[in-house]
């Protein structure tokens, strides 16, 4: 054996270019495989953790602009959501509908306690928004069904607000009275910064915020958790349904997509579900195409040294070496080049992917409305590397093997022929 690996090493030796660059081609193709599925999984992993952190069964609506005319009233009219259409969400969509919320903002309010205050936006909310939000409680409570039936002056920070106000004090928050605008609020919950662009309001009753800042019946949307909608179909017969309701309560062409915007989770979940595996396969498409690149290239340079090597081949046959003998030099010296250049290659691919989990490893975006993850953990498995690994030694072999079959079939008279 030690004969063969000298034998192996001589040949790499005396072609150092031609093996280098065969070499390359192997460890580019496994360093690309896992660079791309590093960067894929990182999309991935982004959406599946967006995902998990709100309720995918949740709907948000939101108000918009017509585009149609409609009875008689000219396009280009404002439709603003209210109470009624809360109404309307409850009593009329009860088989598919779970539970249905709103919001309504006050901006810019001073919250203060004794001489300390922050500047922030006051959010009204009902009990479901913890469902379908990134809100999670610290401490306390959140807002409950009593807080809105009874309008209470109560309020939720985030858990950095509270540190701001009550800090240096050393104070409990839970239970202390805050002040914005001469109006006193019960701290009754703290929540965890999520990242979002909202991550500093506070949450009151959504009844409370309506009727101290005389917003009337006005809301800025609606969010409901649904049931029953199983597929894209579904989801979309019900948004559609949902728009001809509300297009009569508010005098729309049910057809005008912009006139009131709907967010549905679970049909952007699928579709989103459905992109991820299709990014998958064509990364694996794109990786194995470039493996194959690496793979011809080792075959070539064995079929190259075969060639090179018939006289040799024919006076080891001459003198009585086995064809099994032949046969296994060539094969060793495919397994060699593929294992060592592969191993390089993929240590290359996953200190690239360790790199990109170091400095983009959690990426986020501002939509305007809130903050999306959309690049997390780009890393890959270890043991999905080294399979990857293994199957291109495993086809380093096969490239060797057709070159070692055609040198085992060398007669000794082409020894004398090659000179």
């Amino acid at each position: 054996m030690f004969d063969i690996w000298q034998e192996i090493y001589s040949t790499i030796k005396r072609n150092k270019l031609r093996t280098f660059l065969t070499g390359f081609a192997v460890a580019w193709g496994i360093f690309m495989l896992i660079v791309l599925l590093g960067a894929g999984n990182g999309l991935i992993h982004a959406f599946e953790q967006s995902s998990s952190e709100r309720a995918l069964n949740s709907i948000k609506i939101f108000p918009g602009w017509t585009t149609k005319s409609y009875e008689g009233l000219k396009e280009g009219r404002n439709i603003r959501l209210d109470n009624k259409d809360l109404d309307i969400t409850k009593e009329q969509f009860e088989e598919n509908v779970i539970s249905v919320g709103a919001t309504l903002y006050q901006r810019s309010a001073n919250l203060s306690f004794g001489k300390e205050y922050v500047n922030l936006s006051l959010t009204g909310v009902f009990p479901n928004f913890p469902e379908v939000e990134t809100v999670k409680l610290s401490k306390g409570r959140f807002i409950n069904e009593i807080d809105i039936d009874q309008r209470r002056k109560v309020i939720v920070l985030n858990a950095k607000t509270a540190d701001i106000l009550f800090g240096k004090t050393h104070t409990e928050p839970i239970g202390q009275n805050v002040k914005t605008g001469g109006i006193v609020y019960q701290v009754v919950g703290l929540y965890k910064d999520q990242g979002d662009n909202s991550s500093s309001d506070a949450y009151i009753p959504f009844s409370t915020l309506q009727i101290i800042y005389n917003k009337g019946d006005k809301l800025n949307n609606i969010v409901f958790t649904t049931k029953n909608l199983e597929s894209i179909e579904d989801n979309e017969a019900f948004e559609a349904q949902y728009r001809k309701v509300l297009g009569a309560s508010h005098r729309f062409d049910p057809t005008d997509d912009s006139a009131i915007w709907i967010w549905n989770r679970f049909t952007n979940y699928l579709r989103n579900l459905g992109a991820a595996k299709m990014l998958r396969v064509a990364i694996w498409v794109i990786g194995i195409f470039t493996l194959l690149s690496g793979i011809v290239g080792v075959s070539n340079i064995m079929l190259i040294t075969v060639k090179e090597r018939t006289h040799e081949f024919g006076i080891r046959k001459a003198l009585g070496a086995k064809p099994s003998s032949i046969l296994w030099l060539i094969i060793v010296e495919s397994i060699a080049i593929t294992t060592f250049f592969g191993y390089v290659g993929m240590v290359g691919g996953i200190a690239v992917t360790e790199w990109m989990n170091s400095v983009f490893g959690n990426q986020q975006m501002d939509n305007g409305m809130w903050s999306e993850t959309v690049f997390s953990n780009p890393t890959v498995d270890l043991s999905i590397a080294i399979q990857a690994t293994l199957t291109l030694v495993i086809a380093g072999t096969l490239a060797g093997f057709f070159p070692a079959r055609k040198a085992v079939k060398v007669r000794p008279i082409e020894a004398l022929r090659a000179d």
